[in-house]
């Protein structure tokens, strides 16, 4: 049947969108104040919509209900998401039940538990997270302890060396541990005996 006299339908309200106060996605038309998220009802814009299917979110509230789920999937850098969507009506449990829960002791606090697969420095022993990690020798260091054992100077990967677990900036590790003799950086003269 034609459509006399005015525009689409709306895909939140069914009422007719005219020219001026379209917005469109996904192939479908939308009244300015209808284009909402679905969850929250934040206004939307083209950069914050996220479309599934006939359905519009922001994006925050699309990651919650189709994005992936777990450890490491937070909303932020390095954040731990417990956020379950529910208060927005979102029903993020529809996929496979929660995993049974790792037995611990009872005397392990909750941020003990979270601190278990942390690297340690092998300069100072403290945990090395990610936003502060440098790899040297196969191991992980903070920015801090990335520094040669000698004389103290900051390291790069472009100066670095190792020997038995330790870094060495090239300089030290040549006069050290390099070959001795004339034309090895050593010594420059031979030494007359007096």
């Amino acid at each position: 049947m034609p459509n006399w006299g005015g525009g689409a339908k709306c895909g939140a309200c069914e009422k007719t969108v005219y020219h001026a106060e379209e917005i469109q996605c996904n192939g479908r038309s939308f009244h300015k104040s209808c284009f909402l998220c679905m969850a929250c009802r934040k206004a939307l814009d083209s950069t914050t919509v996220a479309a599934h299917e006939s359905e519009i979110y922001c994006k925050t509230c699309y990651g919650r209900k189709y994005g992936p789920k777990g450890v490491g999937f937070g909303q932020g850098a390095g954040c731990l998401s417990t956020d379950t969507g529910n208060h927005l009506g979102l029903n993020l449990q529809q996929g496979s039940p929660k995993p049974a829960r790792p037995s611990t002791p009872t005397n392990v606090s909750k941020f003990a538990k979270k601190m278990v697969d942390v690297d340690k420095c092998p300069r100072c022993g403290k945990s090395v997270y990610a936003a502060e990690k440098i790899m040297g020798g196969g191991k992980p260091w903070h920015k801090t302890c990335f520094r040669c054992a000698i004389c103290g100077k900051s390291l790069e990967s472009t100066n670095v060396t190792d020997k038995d677990g330790e870094l060495y900036c090239k300089v030290c590790y040549a006069k050290n541990f390099g070959p001795k003799g004339i034309g090895f950086g050593g010594l420059t003269q031979v030494e007359k005996k007096e």
